[in-house]
């Protein structure tokens, strides 16, 4: 199969991209030219926010968008490929249920109005554009937590690097809250398998609710660096009364509540059942600990989020407010 897919360099799209070219398909991607290409693909450039001359006269089976700004992108690239894509997959965002999505519900749950604004109204937005252009033709992949190598955003490669300095770790309770979350080669094959049945509309592309827990992440996490740390456990009420912003400061977790039912908490049974399938976190931990160590420098960052993790020095104060360590860790 000929696929486009727009961007391809960086997290979603290089997953996307080097799991096409390793499966067999003819991969272009269109990008502005600013991070390396994947290996085996053919490079466009351009840019999505004016300069789509690149695209002009190509066909192709399938295209893969993963824009998460304004909504008109999408909307322009969506009408210049018409005609001339097969499918339309959009890679978009469990943020766009209206909030509180309370735990259980599927791809039914009400979504937020479409638009420019926060990130689910842009991420609403650029569905909306897909399936305007495309109709049926446009699959939807609302993806959750997205964790796995060429991770952009920080949270996974924060507490790698945290457990691999050592000593003693704020580790947010309870142990066995339970984590939803997808890798990112995971998401890649389940959405490049999607196109090739021919699949359109909106899934929830997420492990099962409990796939692994925050006890299971921060082990795998010691276990892969081959930290000597020592994991404090604090409930969540000590975490917020000092001030501690989830999923931030402590990326990952949620405290129990309205926020945790929502990111961790979704139906998943439509994706499984046609065909997704989520590799052991252990698999996850380790391949992106790999890489974090196979880089040069510091590990990619978006510029259009900010950087996550626990400043040291409220760490050791949460820590010195816990008390000795008991006997059993």
């Amino acid at each position: 199969m000929e696929l486009l897919v727009l961007g391809g360099t960086e997290f979603v799209g290089r997953a996307v991209a080097e799991a096409a070219v390793e499966g067999g398909w003819q991969v272009t991607v269109f990008h502005r030219g600013r991070h390396p290409a994947p290996a085996g693909v053919k490079v466009l450039t351009g840019d999505r926010l004016g300069d789509l001359g690149a695209l002009d006269g190509g066909r192709w089976d399938a295209v893969v968008d993963t824009w998460s700004a304004e909504p008109g992108a999408v909307r322009a690239s969506a009408r210049a490929l018409l005609g001339r894509v097969g499918r339309y997959a959009y890679v978009s965002s469990r943020s766009v249920y209206a909030w509180p999505t309370p735990a259980g519900l599927d791809e039914s749950a009400p979504v937020v109005e479409g638009g420019d604004g926060d990130y689910a109204a842009v991420k609403r937005g650029g569905e909306l554009a897909a399936e305007e252009a495309f109709g049926d033709r446009a699959l939807l992949v609302r993806a959750g937590l997205i964790l796995g190598p060429w991770e952009n955003v920080g949270r996974l490669p924060w507490w790698l690097q945290r457990l691999a300095r050592g000593g003693e770790v704020l580790a947010p309770g309870p142990r066995d809250l339970a984590l939803q979350y997808v890798d990112v080669r995971d998401l890649a094959a389940w959405t490049l398998d999607a196109l090739a049945m021919g699949l359109g509309g909106p899934y929830n592309v997420v492990s099962p609710p409990g796939h692994t827990t925050m006890g299971e992440l921060l082990a795998e996490c010691a276990a892969a660096t081959g930290s000597s740390a020592v994991l404090r456990w604090a409930p969540p009420e000590v975490i917020e009364a000092a001030g501690i912003e989830p999923w931030t400061q402590l990326p990952v977790w949620l405290p129990p509540g309205e926020d945790y039912d929502t990111m961790h908490g979704g139906d998943v049974s439509k994706a499984l059942a046609a065909g997704l399938r989520c590799r052991p976190i252990a698999e996850t931990v380790a391949d992106t600990w790999t890489w974090l160590r196979s880089l040069p420098g510091p590990a990619p960052q978006r510029p259009d989020r900010p950087p996550v993790g626990l400043p040291a020095e409220i760490e050791a104060r949460v820590l010195a407010e816990l008390g000795p360590r008991s006997s059993d860790g």
